[in-house]
């Protein structure tokens, strides 16, 4: 009975297509969701995670690591004191806006940090170097967030809160989904951007050949042609006045990260500490259960695993049904109905394989093309891949129980019917 269950499949080989047509969507459709979600929370916290730090001390009022208040620079110099810290570094979140060539204007999140660190980089850099931020007003961007910048190369220009921007660098995967476009610069870099605006003393535009000119009065018409060029104010390093967004910790080897974290909190007034994996959890929480991206997200994946269940359950279905005289064929021939059950299970495992194979390899381009075009994650891991399989086997022996309970009801007279 092993090669029944196999001609039934290619007995009809245009109607065996159609059906794993629709198998192969349903494995699309389930894992695309599921990818789309899980890759969601993934990105929402891909700085935390990806950064070389064991704690990360952050404000007491904290909601998740991008919306915190400010840290003043004191406690910086604190924290390197705590018995068991090995190494401490800032990182400073301000927001920004962008203004690049033809007018373009987006949000931005800045992270500054300090390019000659240990604890903090820009991860898959793809091009330039990290130690070019060391030149003032130079930046580092995500490869898909250039055409929202208007940026196309190296060298490009761009104004980050009325001062110049220079790109230096460009990475590949580092953005997420949930905000604004990321720029990676150093500290006194960022902390320039985020003390300049709207009053400040020199102001810069881009001209239409994409070059940055600035001039020394704010409420000077930026149209005008005879506009003073002077070049930018120099960063200057973090003063003890200053504020930060995060402290990032390095451990001292063999130390308890718990005892640790008690100690800084008990060190650093109105702070918290978390580990790194803390943190990009309670990030991951806070978009799941406090917005409605999440929720949207989630309920489409949940909707996704029941459309393919349908898809499938109909497509089983209908095969058993066109096939009944052939299955009363059987039972008047004195089969059992355990006999049928071998059939049908296994007619619903080589669906389950055959649509499974190359739903999964549609899937697998499909995230890496959307992950380089436009730095959408649709996470798709081995562990993951054999969670789909396993539900694909589910689904279509499920919905081959659904059949059976047809086949056995079958009346083997039926064969004999006109």
């Amino acid at each position: 009975m092993a090669s029944l269950a196999r001609k039934n499949l290619l007995e009809d080989i245009p109607r065996f297509l159609i059906a794993q047509a629709g198998i192969v969507f349903a494995v699309t459709l389930v894992t695309v969701q599921i990818g789309i979600f899980r890759g969601f929370l993934k990105s929402t916290a891909l700085v935390p995670e990806e950064s070389d730090a064991d704690i990360w001390v952050s404000s007491a009022e904290m909601v998740y690591f991008e919306l915190t208040p400010s840290l003043p620079v004191e406690l910086l110099f604190l924290a390197r004191e705590v018995e068991g810290v090995d190494l401490a570094e800032p990182l400073l979140l301000p927001p920004g806006q962008w203004k690049g060539p033809g007018g373009t204007i987006a949000p931005l999140r800045l992270i500054g940090f300090d390019p000659g660190g240990e604890l903090f980089s820009p991860w898959n850099l793809t091009q330039g170097h990290i130690a070019e931020l060391q030149t003032p007003y130079t930046i580092i961007a995500d490869d898909s967030q250039l055409d929202a910048l208007n940026l196309q190369d190296l060298g490009d220009q761009g104004l980050i809160n009325s001062l110049p921007a220079t790109l230096v660098g460009i990475t590949e995967g580092t953005q997420s989904i949930a905000s604004s476009v990321f720029i990676f610069t150093s500290l006194e870099t960022a902390n320039a951007y985020a003390t300049t605006g709207i009053g400040t003393s020199v102001n810069c535009q881009v001209d239409g050949e994409g070059n940055i000119r600035c001039n020394n009065r704010y409420e000077r018409d930026l149209s005008s042609s005879s506009e003073s060029v002077e070049p930018p104010p120099t960063p200057s390093p973090l003063r003890r006045s200053d504020v930060l967004t995060h402290i990032l910790i390095r451990a001292e080897r063999g130390e308890d990260l718990q005892e640790l974290k008690q100690r800084l909190n008990e060190a650093l007034p109105g702070s918290q500490a978390l580990t790194r994996q803390e943190l990009a959890q309670r990030t991951r929480n806070y978009w799941q259960s406090r917005t409605g991206l999440g929720f949207v997200l989630g309920f489409g994946a949940g909707l996704g695993v029941v459309v393919g269940i349908a898809i499938v359950g109909q497509i089983l279905y209908s095969s058993v049904s066109d096939r009944l005289k052939e299955f009363g064929t059987l039972k008047a021939m004195g089969a059992s109905d355990w006999v049928l059950y071998r059939v049908i299970i296994e007619q619903a495992l080589w669906m389950a394989v055959l649509g499974y194979l190359p739903g999964m390899a549609l899937c697998l381009g499909l995230s890496h093309w959307v992950s380089t075009g436009m730095g959408i994650i649709i996470l798709i891991t081995p562990a993951s891949a054999a969670g789909i399989f396993l539900l694909t086997t589910v689904m279509c022996v499920g919905s081959g129980f659904f059949a059976i309970q047809k086949v056995t009801r079958v009346d083997p007279a039926i064969v004999f019917k006109a």
